[in-house]
């Protein structure tokens, strides 16, 4: 089961307020301007910086 449209339309990268997206195969959200994957763990975003994985310069896919 996916995450809820309407909770990702309102989620921002903690660190810097900017954009997140979904990773192609719907395990984290990315934010390209950190450079960081917040894992998605039963469903559940988890949207801590200390808990994020730097992802250098490659950020998987965008999903549209």
């Amino acid at each position: 089961m996916a995450i809820d449209q309407s909770l990702l339309d309102i989620l921002v990268c903690p660190k810097c307020k900017g954009d997140i997206y979904l990773t192609k195969d719907q395990d984290g959200l990315v934010c390209d301007a950190c450079q960081l994957l917040y894992e998605i763990r039963d469903q559940i975003p988890i949207m801590l910086i200390d808990e994020a994985k730097s992802i250098g310069d490659k950020s998987g896919d965008k999903s549209s």
